[in-house]
């Protein structure tokens, strides 16, 4: 696609034609690590999936699985796994993260002790209150940086931070600091994959979560469960369903049942199967790039903006290295100001006091200079 270093005029020629669709917005989208944008090929590919169902009916199941083992393949891939299977398809991370829960404290006599860092996105933090509330685990909060593996059986823990874009430093000294305590880790790489080179396989992780939503451009719905090699052979779930079984379509009933073969035997039961079709084809454009150009892409770009930024009167955190995709302005309005921004056609979005704005390669420089404008107007008049 392209060779040597990313730059705006090679994107223009090779990368832009991709995403025709969605270039046809006239709003300066800066919320690429929310919701990312999809290439065209999306939409044929949904389709695609669509039109096995009409012509074949039931046998297209044989597509659908297809298309289910591409994407843990590539996933596998992008994110280091050893194995293709150690990638779980699930329709969400909290979904990954209840699965491991009920793989741990699958016997009521011995709740599991969890230790989660407070800044967990909503959806993981969420759950494990719930499962707090209800009984079913123990839970200490703390900040990330505070993190104790005293007397924990599972630390849950963001690689990258989704309301600052804080890069945790200190990832495989706590794996294995966590393995030495007798701890699983967990993490949650939605900000990482796909963002910062990953591999799962060298941080000997026990587990991980993530999915196509945000820098893969994939769509709701497309996500996964990371379990590394043995504790995929060995460890079971209590989410499980009739795509777990040894063979699913033969339709028998061994007691005790009988499992499929590694990763598999962490399926469910019937699966959604538009998921891993609409997450194609921004996966394959990913992988084609490659993480390291586009992170050294988004780093040259995060830079430009904080300077822009800077010259309108506005200090942004998060250039650096030590920092994900996107930049933050923290401001007590963040919440308004990002939405005074939408009204002046600029897409930025909020999390607490943090304004998050995340450039792509699909923003020219002369939307990043609009973009420092508006905000410089906004938050002068704020």
């Amino acid at each position: 696609m392209i060779q040597g270093p990313l730059t705006e005029a090679n994107l223009r020629a090779h990368v832009w034609p991709l995403f025709s669709r969605v270039r046809q917005q006239k709003a300066i989208y800066l919320a690429n690590h929310s919701l990312g944008r999809p290439p065209d090929r999306t939409a044929a590919d949904v389709t695609q999936a669509m039109d096995a169902w009409y012509r074949d009916m039931g046998e297209a199941w044989q597509e659908w699985n297809a298309l289910r083992d591409r994407h843990r393949a590539l996933t596998a891939k992008l994110v280091g796994a050893p194995r293709a299977d150690c990638i779980i398809p699930k329709a969400s991370a909290g979904q990954g993260l209840r699965a491991v829960l009920n793989a741990i404290g699958s016997d009521p006599r011995d709740k599991p002790r969890v230790v989660a860092s407070d800044g967990e996105f909503d959806s993981l933090d969420f759950i494990l209150r719930v499962y707090r509330e209800k009984g079913r685990i123990e839970l200490r909060l703390m900040p990330w940086r505070e993190i104790s593996l005293a007397n924990a059986n599972l630390v849950v823990l963001s690689s990258v931070q989704f309301r600052t874009g804080e890069v945790v430093d200190n990832l495989p000294k706590l794996v294995r600091a966590a393995r030495s305590a007798g701890s699983l880790v967990l993490l949650d790489v939605y900000h990482h994959a796909g963002a910062l080179p990953l591999d799962l396989g060298a941080l000997e992780v026990d587990f991980a979560v993530g999915g196509s939503y945000k820098y893969l451009r994939g769509g709701p719905g497309a996500c996964w469960l990371y379990v590394r090699p043995g504790l995929i052979d060995t460890l079971r779930t209590l989410d499980t369903g009739w795509f777990a079984k040894e063979n699913p379509f033969a339709y028998e009933r061994p007691d005790p049942p009988r499992f499929g073969a590694g990763g598999d035997a962490w399926l469910e039961s019937t699966p959604p199967v538009l998921g891993p079709a609409q997450a194609l084809a921004g996966l394959e454009v990913t992988l084609e790039l490659g993480v390291e150009r586009l992170r050294a892409w988004n780093l040259a770009q995060k830079a430009r903006l904080a300077d822009l930024l800077r010259a309108q009167g506005v200090e942004a955190a998060g250039a650096g290295e030590d920092h994900g995709a996107f930049l933050t302005v923290r401001h007590p309005e963040a919440a308004r100001i990002s939405a005074e921004l939408m009204r002046r056609g600029v897409k930025t979005d909020a999390r607490g006091e943090y304004l998050r704005l995340c450039p792509d390669i699909l923003n020219p420089d002369e939307e990043l200079q609009a973009a420092a404008r508006a905000l410089g107007a906004v938050l002068a008049g704020a």
